[in-house]
């Protein structure tokens, strides 16, 4: 049993999981996988999504168990408020720090170690200025509320505050806030994604909560105002 679990986090599919399962403090093993999955709705969901995901690249034999994983994910989804496409391009360590009214475009690109909070939309832009899909580099921290649309980039270790909208490139290390959002600091999001890099040497990097994040980022706005 324990060769089965040994190998299971080695494969390409447990790697993923366990990124993902590590972003939520616990560590990688088998306990911790049953007891957020039963607990953490948003590790439950991402659960399903990589496992659709590892199952569609197995061909056809195993066409049914891919479409039950769907409609598994598709559930999941309706309960608890999360609609991010099983082909969405998303990286390992995802975190879905809290859920509902999370929306996310089937070709939106997310990177690794992202931070995703409730009412976020990552979102297409039709006409206008930069019409198209975000990528979202590494390690970025979405805010709750907060909306990301056009063929933009929000740089590696970027962060977005509470409520913004984002309609335009963000630099790596930039933070932004605002009705558009607009930078307001080049300190990063280290203070508030915990890295699965940092976490597999021992390493636990300090998670700010919304409320801290949110009041820092209103400051900023406020002394360039």
């Amino acid at each position: 049993m324990a060769r089965v679990v040994s190998g299971f986090w080695s494969s390409p599919l447990g790697r993923t999981v366990g990124a993902d399962l590590r972003r939520y403090g616990d560590g990688i093993s088998a306990a911790a996988l049953v007891r957020h999955f039963v607990r953490t709705p948003g590790f439950r969901y991402t659960f399903w999504l990589r496992l659709a995901v590892a199952l569609r690249r197995r061909g056809a034999a195993w066409r049914s168990a891919h479409y039950a994983c769907r409609f598994a994910l598709h559930r999941c989804g309706i309960r608890f408020g999360i609609a991010i496409p099983y082909d969405t391009n998303v990286g390992p360590g995802l975190y879905i720090g809290h859920w509902g009214g999370i929306v996310v475009h089937p070709l939106a690109v997310i990177g690794r170690d992202c931070n995703l909070n409730h009412g976020v939309t990552i979102g297409a832009k039709y006409g206008g200025r930069s019409p198209g899909i975000p990528v979202l580099g590494d390690r970025v921290y979405l805010g709750p509320g907060c909306t990301v649309i056009g063929a933009i980039r929000v740089g590696d270790d970027a962060a977005v505050g509470a409520n913004s909208v984002v309609l335009a490139s963000v630099p790596d290390h930039g933070i932004v806030a605002g009705v558009p959002a607009r930078l307001v600091s080049l300190r990063g999001s280290g203070d508030y994604v915990v890295h699965t890099e940092a976490l597999a040497a021992g390493v636990q990097e300090p998670a700010a909560t919304c409320a801290s994040y949110h009041a820092e980022s209103t400051e900023a706005i406020t002394s360039r105002s």
